[in-house]
């Protein structure tokens, strides 16, 4: 797969949606076409608004739960005192001012048959498309023990709701200097695959600079790692005695078994026994509830095809995290990258013209250090009905300070760039750190 440099990663990102957002409102063969969005993360939201933007005449509502939207991208920053997790809320203003019409609401089931959307609210959404970005539910059963109640003494803290990070937070402030934190990951698959490594590296930061006797121990399910020798010459470099990394072997399986919340204790699958002072569980997730009530799903997950329609149920469309699209890592930045492919896809399904070529692409950066990151990416095409990669680029365990400054600042341009697409205005930079 050939390598693609840092200027043409930023080509195609700030071309993001130009073709469908330069292109003149279609003319459609009836009247005002229905789209309901479900979800309104880094793909729902932008979808809701590039289908408004391209096709001002469609109907297009958008259902979400929260009032207030919590990026987790760069929710990391806060584990680590390095920003306050208020300075990545967003409110829906934005979309209300581009027509979109946003309820409130949480989606409780889909009639695919009526293509009609039910809310817990009691009201209905008919609709001619539908786009579901639902995310991730945690599988609590999936680790004896483990519940939405022992979350609050084990916080697994990754999804956007913003509690989860703040009671993480919370415990690690309580925790006594010379304490020990535990990080178990899971296998997978599971949002943003690099992110467990840098939130990582963010708690160590945390307690190098203010409880410099403690330590964090990595408990891995897996026995490698997403940029595994960067990460390895980050902890090295900039966490060394701070971190332990054990990754599960062919002798040793490291995942979790079980967790008594009321002890405080872990046990692996091979059979270690530990008691952290916080731990900080990651277990394995699924798509969310509502897609498998709209009948998308398989497993745990939404298989879908090239333009992420649903290969279940007809005219509903799976993007985010919750779709099935095992050469694409589920992350903020494919699901907005999607988000084009689809808004597309539907402004031409129902105006009857004919759809571009499918390409989109996928980047997570890794916060490692104040100021410094690491980045991998790859570009996708469609061929013959399939997502393939073309071309990707990865940090490299010896890369300059200046290149991973670099990657720093991408990351914060890229978060500014997301949330003018979602939200309508970019978010300002905080004016101070968090403690």
């Amino acid at each position: 797969m050939p390598v693609m440099s840092r200027r043409d990663f930023g080509r195609l990102a700030g071309g993001f949606g130009a073709a469908l957002l330069a292109a003149r409102a279609p003319a459609f063969a009836r009247g005002a076409a229905k789209v309901v969005v479900v979800g309104g993360g880094a793909g729902g939201a932008t979808t809701a608004r590039l289908i408004k933007r391209a096709a001002p005449q469609l109907d297009v509502t958008l259902i979400e739960s929260n009032p207030i939207y919590t990026f987790s991208s760069l929710s990391n920053l806060y584990l680590g005192g390095l920003r306050p997790l208020e300075s990545l809320n967003h409110a829906y203003a934005g979309l209300h001012r581009s027509n979109v019409t946003v309820v409130q609401d949480t989606a409780r089931d889909v009639d695919a048959a009526a293509r009609v959307v039910r809310t817990a609210g009691g009201r209905t959404y008919r609709y001619d498309r539908l786009v579901l970005g639902p995310g991730v539910n945690i599988k609590y059963q999936s680790i004896q023990g483990y519940s939405r109640a022992a979350a609050e003494v084990m916080p697994h803290a990754y999804t956007s709701e913003a509690h989860g990070k703040r009671m993480l937070k919370r415990h690690l402030r309580a925790m006594r200097d010379g304490g020990t934190v535990l990080l178990a990951p899971p296998k997978g698959p599971y949002g943003c695959p690099p992110a467990p490594y840098e939130r990582a590296c963010m708690i160590a930061h945390y307690l190098k600079t203010r409880k410099p006797r403690s330590k964090l121990i990595i408990l891995d399910a897996k026995k490698s790692i997403p940029e595994q020798a960067a990460f390895a010459a980050v902890f090295d470099r900039y966490y060394r005695n701070v971190v332990e990394l054990h990754l599960s072997r062919d002798v040793e399986d490291l995942a979790l078994l079980r967790v008594n919340p009321r002890t405080r204790e872990i046990f692996t699958r091979s059979g270690r026994r530990l008691r952290p002072d916080v731990a900080n569980i990651i277990p394995p997730q699924r798509a969310g509830v509502i897609a498998g009530r709209a009948g998308c799903t398989v497993g745990d997950w939404c298989p879908v095809t090239e333009r992420f329609r649903s290969k279940t149920v007809k005219h509903v469309y799976v993007i985010g995290d919750a779709c099935q699209a095992p050469e694409l890592a589920k992350s903020a930045y494919a699901a907005h990258s999607q988000a084009g492919i689809v808004a597309e896809d539907i402004v031409a399904d129902l105006a009857g013209k004919p759809r571009g070529e499918v390409h989109y692409e996928s980047i997570c950066w890794s916060v490692v250090a104040p100021g410094r990151a690491l980045r991998i990416g790859t570009t996708f095409a469609a061929y013959d009905g399939r997502m393939k990669a073309t071309q990707g680029s990865m940090s490299d365990p010896t890369e300059s300070d200046e290149a991973r400054r670099q990657n720093y600042a991408e990351a914060l341009a890229w978060y500014a760039r997301m949330s003018a697409d979602m939200f309508g205005t970019p978010k300002s930079e905080p004016a101070h750190k968090a403690g």
